[in-house]
Parts: C-alpha cells; structure tokens; sequence
C-alpha cells in the first residue's frame, strides 16, 4: 500500500494501476536503449569509434616489436618489456598487448 498517494496494491485498481507504470517504465527504458544504439551507430557512420585512444603508435609499436625481437651476442633478447616499457613510458601490459597483434 503506497500511504502517502492513496493507492492500495491489494485491490484490483491498485495492481492495475502499478502494472502500468511499470508498462511505461518498461517503454521509457526500450526508449532510451534505442536512441543510445542510434546514437553510437550515426557516431560510427561518421568514423567515430569508443574507448581511449592507443597508447602507442604505430610507429612506436613497430619500434617495441623491433627491441622486443632484437637479440644480444648469446643469442637472448637484448630488451625486457619492462625495459621496452620503461622506453615510451607506458605500462608491461601494454607492450604485451601491443606485442600480441599481428
């Protein structure tokens, strides 16, 4: 039973009256999911993606691959990602995943 705005959810008429504004909440939300999709795909359409921009280029992700990959006279990596890392001042997991894309 609301108190303040006299309406009784044990009759009829009060559980009519609470299913249909739960029917309007309902359309108000489909309302708003609709408008969201259109607004991301017209943002899309005009070459606008979501998210942060990269972190690195891709000239800088070409150079981390490169020291990534280059080896010393014993044959080890010459650079550690934490060295790479430290290099352009973004963090292990980036490089990592920088790393990991074809």
């Amino acid at each position: 039973m609301v108190l303040d705005q006299g309406i009784d959810t044990s009759t009829i008429t009060g559980r009519m009256f609470f299913q249909i504004l739960g029917s309007i909440a309902e359309f108000e939300h489909a309302l708003m999911s609709e408008r969201t999709r259109d607004g991301l795909a017209a943002a899309r359409a005009r070459g606008r993606t979501g998210g942060q921009k990269p972190k690195l280029g891709p000239r800088q992700v070409r150079l981390a691959r490169e020291m990534y990959e280059e080896k010393d006279a014993t044959g080890k990596r010459a650079h550690t990602v934490a060295h790479i890392a430290e290099e352009f001042g973004v963090t292990r997991p980036t490089i990592y995943r920088d790393l990991a894309k074809p």
